[in-house]
């Protein structure tokens, strides 16, 4: 909105689910296919995890994460690479500069060149290198989706979604997508925030709840977002999806259709509301844009922190 004139519209899609897996609350079509992109990133971590990868905290922290590229990143995404023996010359993720801007800037103003361990992803990416070194798999095709680790997390996928993977096709940093459901997705971050803390999808709950700032970035809404909401684990991604769950297993699973991501933050926290969360800790991503700001319109606006 502004000056009283609606100034853009974004449609989109959103699930609340109780913790019993029960539809608090649905809009647009959760049901429906969709590429979750890196918000599937807590998710593989935790097929690595079933497949016997242990890590320390900031290891599935960071291996959940599309990171900002800053030096805390880097030195946790060296550090799972190093305790299994790699280098950043092992990984295949593309060679990028940092996806924060103010680092991102750094680099340039420093001259340094674009690398694989900067890239976002390089932490997911690490782990599964870890994987395969830990059960002696090929490692240079590690990416390929015939690989044993893909089908592995293939299965996981399905299993913690509760739903057959739809479609697969690649995401931005080489590795395969597969698709799921709002609903899948939500569902799948649920299982993994009640999961008993030492098994598999517990280690990687733990990790992205010590380590917030890894798994996004000290400048990042999904890594305040954890900090303001005790217990919550969360996760962004890249065309306007986000999933989050907290510790009773309440999720909400959001995607804008257009990918407009300002959209992102005030439906988020319009779902969080109604899921019980204090909205005076949601009130800072709740979203302003100008004199009126963004406005989440409908059932689940009502739900919008009054602070916004």
């Amino acid at each position: 909105m502004r000056g009283g004139m609606v100034e853009g519209v974004h449609h989109g899609s959103v699930v609340v689910l109780a913790p019993d897996g029960s539809t608090l609350f649905t809009a647009g079509d959760p049901d429906t296919a969709m590429y979750p992109r890196s918000t599937a990133k807590p998710v593989q971590a935790a097929a690595m995890a079933r497949l016997g990868l242990r890590l320390p905290p900031a290891g599935f922290a960071i291996a959940s994460a599309s990171h900002s590229g800053e030096a805390i990143h880097l030195a946790a995404a060296r550090a799972v690479l190093a305790g299994h023996g790699l280098t950043p010359e092992d990984l295949r993720t593309p060679e990028d500069y940092p996806f924060d801007p103010v680092e991102r800037d750094a680099w340039v103003a420093e001259g340094r060149a674009p690398g694989r361990l900067a890239h976002n992803c390089s932490g997911k990416h690490a782990a599964m290198l870890a994987t395969c070194r830990e059960h002696g798999w090929s490692e240079p095709d590690y990416l390929d989706p015939a690989h044993p680790l893909q089908l592995a997390i293939a299965t996981t996928v399905a299993d913690l979604t509760g739903a057959p993977v739809p479609h697969v096709s690649v995401d931005g940093c080489g590795a395969p997508l597969f698709a799921m459901s709002l609903r899948g997705l939500a569902t799948a971050l649920a299982r993994i925030a009640t999961a008993p803390a030492e098994s598999p999808e517990g280690l990687v709950a733990q990790g992205i709840r010590a380590h917030p700032e890894l798994v996004g970035g000290t400048r990042r809404d999904v890594t305040a977002l954890m900090r303001a909401v005790p217990g919550l684990i969360a996760k962004d991604g890249f065309e306007a999806v986000q999933v989050a769950a907290l510790p009773d297993g309440t999720a909400v699973a959001v995607k804008i259709a257009d990918g407009g991501d300002r959209a992102r933050p005030p439906v988020l926290a319009a779902a969080l509301a109604l899921s019980g969360v204090d909205g005076a800790a949601l009130a800072p991503f709740a979203g302003t844009a100008g004199p009126d700001g963004l406005r989440v319109t409908g059932a689940l606006g009502e739900h919008l922190p009054a602070a916004a």
